[in-house]
């Protein structure tokens, strides 16, 4: 079945955020995803924002989003990765690779780098970016939620 690769519009916004559920939920992660539609409708109306959805018989195989945003380390902008994703029907048929080539597209015009984190269990991911070409650095991601540095912030006054 051919797949056909384009950018999500605003009307998507239903359709990615049941992706980015499932996704969420794969991972273990369902209880910490709390984007609505109406965040969806204003991120797929920036620019700044690409997401592209994979079709095949006009059924959502998959999607993959992207944030444009500056790189301080290089003088220019990047763009972020933030999820790769296809749905258990449809993997091993090569949507994956579909969409990150039609993300590179979109970065090729500006010779944009693109990164990504990856989890460290992730061995099918590690292997299918490895055979993109993507060089692959093991690194540790961190995050501040607001709740833990407001604590800080209060403790410090006091």
């Amino acid at each position: 079945m051919p797949i056909e690769i384009r950018r999500a519009v605003v009307a998507d916004a239903e359709i990615v955020l049941t992706m980015l559920r499932e996704l969420a939920d794969y991972q273990d992660q369902g209880a910490y995803m709390t984007a609505s539609i109406e965040d969806w409708q204003g991120f797929l109306g920036r620019e700044d924002v690409i997401v592209l959805i994979a079709e095949a018989g006009g059924d959502a195989a998959g999607y993959v989003s992207a944030l444009r945003r500056p790189y301080l380390w290089v003088g220019g902008d990047q763009l972020a990765l933030d999820d790769l994703y296809v749905r258990e029907h449809f993997r091993d048929a090569g949507v994956g690779r579909k969409l990150m080539l039609e993300l590179a597209r979109h970065a090729l015009p500006d010779r944009l780098p693109i990164g990504w984190g990856l989890r460290l269990e992730n061995t099918a991911g590690y292997r299918f970016y490895e055979r993109l070409g993507a060089k692959l650095v093991t690194k540790t991601a961190a995050g501040w939620a607001p709740e833990a540095y407001e604590a800080q912030l209060t403790d410090e006054v006091t």
